[in-house]
């Protein structure tokens, strides 16, 4: 992990592994806490309620993992044996164990998304909202923004407001997996509030960009929450003076929002450097966000064989796939860590 003023291996495997700064240590010893499961912490409540507001909700449930906050959406959402749609590399089918089908009975049925961009006419073409006595509902349409494995894309307003009235028109519910919607938001300057109010339910991270340890937060209607309590109880997820890691989330909105536009600005910078020594590996204009993909379908080296090398000069990289790398940047990562690990990739990656 690097430190500004220090080196040491730069991980750029992912924007989950900053660690809490002093600041976010001292907010965690400090947390007023109360039980929870009773509601009576006041700081969980106060981070609940903040970023039910961020993002135009009525209120929100604190989860110990996006997954669960995912999860949680759904089955509000979705009946047992109804379907929910999303694209064939949306977190909540490729990265979750297939927890939908597991937990609440939900199926699901996907389409093709280059870069992760939702496309109206993908989603028209594959929701059945009223499928009949022998065919699968569809109930609801997951989006997912950023897009993760879509390398960071940013969905366009216009097209979540033209999704939510396809969805109105169709009886469809929506959920957004939103982990990483902060960074969307610094980096277009929409308001989260004019994204979130789009969907139904919404799930937001706060162990990625933001750099808390731990937790993220599902919002929607008041009465949805109040069911999705519920739901989180009856999935061994009732946590007591859980207060401890609200305050670092709420530490994270204070401190860590606004700046990850240095984790974008970095993140170019990587991209433009590697563009530069193999060309075709990736195109810096579609790294809009903190996420770098590198396509090695057409280069001498693998995935594995470049996180090999690059571990072996001190930089960490995600081989997600036999051609396929990720880089994520984030707030442990500085400018100088970028400038370096730019240097290392682009070496090992020289044609």
């Amino acid at each position: 992990m690097t430190d500004p003023g220090g080196r040491g291996v730069i991980d750029l495997r992912s924007d989950t592994v900053t660690r809490p700064s002093p600041a976010m240590r001292q907010a965690i010893a400090d947390a007023e806490v109360g039980d929870d499961v009773y509601g009576e912490d006041p700081t969980v409540t106060a981070l609940e309620n903040r970023v039910a507001a961020l993002l135009g909700h009525e209120a929100g449930v604190f989860t110990p993992t996006g997954s669960m906050a995912n999860q949680l959406g759904l089955r509000l959402l979705v009946r047992p044996g109804q379907e929910v749609v999303c694209d064939d590399d949306a977190h909540v089918v490729r990265a979750e164990l297939g927890a939908a089908a597991a937990l609440s009975g939900i199926t699901t049925r996907t389409w093709k998304a280059p870069r992760g961009l939702l496309d109206l006419d993908d989603v028209q073409r594959i929701i059945r909202p009223d499928a009949g006595p022998y065919l699968v509902s569809t109930a609801a349409v997951a989006v997912e923004d950023t897009h993760n494995f879509g390398g960071g894309t940013i969905q366009p307003l216009e097209t979540l407001k033209a999704l939510r009235s396809l969805a109105d028109e169709n009886g469809l519910a929506l959920h957004l997996d939103g982990a990483r919607v902060w960074n969307a938001h610094v980096a277009t300057g929409v308001a989260l509030a004019d994204i979130g109010s789009l969907f139904d339910t919404v799930s937001v991270c706060l162990s990625k960009g933001l750099g808390a340890p731990v937790g993220s937060v599902l919002v929607s209607s008041a009465a949805r929450i109040a069911e999705a309590r519920v739901w989180r109880k009856r999935l061994g997820a009732g946590m007591r003076q859980v207060g401890v890691l609200a305050a670092a989330g709420l530490y994270a909105l204070d401190h860590n929002l606004e700046r990850l536009a240095d984790d974008h600005t970095n993140a170019r910078l990587i991209a433009d450097a590697i563009a530069a020594a193999a060309p075709g590996v990736v195109t810096p204009e579609h790294v809009e966000t903190n996420i770098v993909p590198l396509d090695l379908t057409t280069h001498r080296l693998d995935a594995r064989g470049l996180a090999d090398a690059a571990a072996a000069q001190g930089v960490r990289v995600s081989a997600l796939g036999p051609q396929f790398c990720r880089l994520v940047t984030h707030l442990d990562v500085d400018r100088a860590a970028a400038e370096e690990a730019s240097g290392v990739l682009a070496g090992l990656l020289a044609s």
